[in-house]
């Protein structure tokens, strides 16, 4: 066991999908794996281990925000032995042609975050996500004709920011819409020499105002739960 992670070593699969959400954990878990175990509750932030297509696939929750998510991928790593950890999270739109339940393939993840900071000291470190899980990402989607985008995103430590017109200045660069932890994973990833791929669904757009409901996030984003089990 580790600190926040009650599984027994051998409980967790080397694949790990991770929502921020523990119950969108629970709900992947139970619609799309085989026999899915839950092997965690500690927190509340549940994980679970089943299979899809003969593969073994663990689903654990994260938690909102880089501090807490790094958390679970330190231990997820470390302690359990993980080699591949996909992110499916949702997202804030960017751009006026990326609407509503629209996927994206996090390419690079800018940040707001001073994760790097103490690491690297007057520089700034870019993490990038795993190219094997990326290229395998969107040829799979190509192949169902899923709507995709690939880019740039904003990995945000505020939710609620003080000026909503700050949006524009990273929409001006190309940065295609803005989450919370994928900044982290592929710095942490990057550090351990794992693969990590942070695929999300838009669920709200900063540029039309539209906004899906709560529900809607915690169980109807399914085609990138579909892509990220096909690649994993």
């Amino acid at each position: 066991m580790s600190v926040h992670i009650s599984a027994e070593k051998g409980a967790i699969a080397e694949t790990v999908l991770m929502p921020g959400d523990p119950l969108r954990a629970k709900w992947i878990a139970q619609t799309f794996l085989k026999d899915p175990v839950c092997y965690n509750e500690v927190r509340g932030m549940l994980g679970y281990t089943g299979s899809f297509e003969g593969k073994r696939i663990s689903v654990q929750g994260s938690g909102m925000g880089i501090p807490s998510a790094m958390i679970y991928y330190h231990e997820l790593i470390n302690d359990y032995g993980v080699k591949n950890i996909i992110r499916v999270g949702s997202a804030g739109s960017y751009q006026p042609d990326i609407g509503i339940r629209d996927v994206v393939l996090a390419m690079a993840a800018s940040t707001t975050s001073g994760i790097n900071n103490s690491r690297f000291i007057n520089a700034d470190f870019s993490p990038t996500a795993d190219f094997d899980l990326l290229m395998k990402a969107a040829l799979y989607a190509r192949s169902k004709n899923m709507k995709i985008r690939a880019g740039n995103v904003l990995s945000a430590d505020e939710f609620y920011e003080d000026n909503p017109e700050d949006y524009k200045l990273w929409a001006r660069y190309g940065v295609l819409c803005v989450e919370m932890e994928a900044a982290g994973l592929y710095t942490i990833a990057a550090r351990h020499r794992v693969k990590a791929l942070a695929i999300l669904t838009i669920s709200d757009s900063l540029v039309h105002g539209e906004r899906a409901s709560s529900e809607e996030r915690e169980t109807s984003f399914s085609e990138m739960v579909d892509i990220a089990l096909h690649i994993a």
